[in-house]
């Protein structure tokens, strides 16, 4: 099994965690999971024997796969697989976009798809890997902010924040402009690449030339292994949200505002002598600029 949860993890959600890592199992292994996934409620009732046959798996694997979720045997396994199945409200599941919704309808299963998506990202998050970018982020001479389509609007986002807070920081959605930009990088910069599904080719080129000047490279990626957060000095995960074809990805975009969010508010709370004087003079300017070109 090529899964193994860091110790920042343990208290991941095990369903989230379980569907994000499905792609990562031996096929033992994804049978056990598949299982569980599709008769939660009926799992925590079994013995360790009737899973095992059931699943199609074996007693071993069953023990091996809960150490692998950080939990330290089948019987814990259980425990908490309940207390999700008690804490999850009714209507938490992801809703896709079907014909001849009503207004109402619509308001409500977007309000809870962001809401769910915020909340399942906030459970993926690692602390220290969060202060290592802060820290990373701080110290660096420049920032280049690399991303496409959604991914790129996450990625001016982030560019708007800390340009108000005088980073010097470049965004860039363009694949050329991403390698131009990347190739006159140096140690003591930093690269953040952002995709959803981890394998966006013009984003794993910009930070792998961004690394081969050495600079620190940083991945926001869904939740689970993808090629960009493998090449990245330091891998952020969102939830695995996105799974239906007619969001518009909707809560990735929203999963990933939200990491975003904590980065900035994160970076100007920890070095906070340094970075509120910037960040109010940039409101300041505005402001004047605005009652200047009203005639105020």
């Amino acid at each position: 099994m090529t899964l193994q949860l860091a110790k920042e993890d343990a208290y991941l959600s095990l369903m989230q965690a379980m569907k994000d890592s499905v792609g990562s199992l031996t096929p033992q292994e994804r049978k056990l999971a598949e299982y569980i996934l599709q008769h939660p409620r009926e799992a925590v009732h079994l013995t360790i024997t009737e899973l095992a046959r059931l699943s199609g798996s074996s007693t071993a694997t069953i023990s091996r796969f809960c150490r692998a979720f950080q939990v330290d045997n089948f019987s814990e396994f259980k425990m908490r697989l309940a207390m999700e199945l008690v804490e999850e409200p009714a209507g938490s599941t992801y809703q896709d976009i079907v014909a001849g919704q009503s207004l109402d309808h619509i308001v409500a299963a977007i309000t809870a798809n962001h809401l769910r998506s915020v909340s399942d990202t906030t459970k993926l998050l690692d602390y220290g890997k969060l202060r290592e970018t802060i820290d990373v982020l701080h110290h660096a001479n420049r920032i280049d902010l690399y991303g496409t389509a959604t991914s790129g609007v996450v990625a001016n986002d982030f560019y708007q924040k800390l340009i108000r807070i005088g980073k010097s920081t470049a965004v860039f959605s363009d694949p050329h402009m991403q390698q131009t930009s990347a190739a006159s990088l140096m140690p003591g910069d930093v690269a953040i690449g952002f995709s959803y599904s981890g394998e966006t080719i013009e984003t794993i080129s910009a930070l792998s030339s961004a690394a081969e000047q050495g600079a620190t490279t940083i991945s926001v990626t869904k939740h689970g292994a993808s090629t960009l957060a493998s090449i990245a000095d330091i891998s952020l995960f969102i939830s695995s949200s996105e799974a239906g074809m007619r969001r518009g990805d909707m809560a990735s975009r929203m999963a990933q505002l939200h990491l975003v969010d904590i980065l900035f508010v994160g970076l100007v709370s920890e070095y906070f002598d340094t970075y509120v004087p910037r960040l109010e003079r940039s409101y300041q300017n505005v402001k004047r600029f605005v009652k200047q070109k009203r005639g105020d």
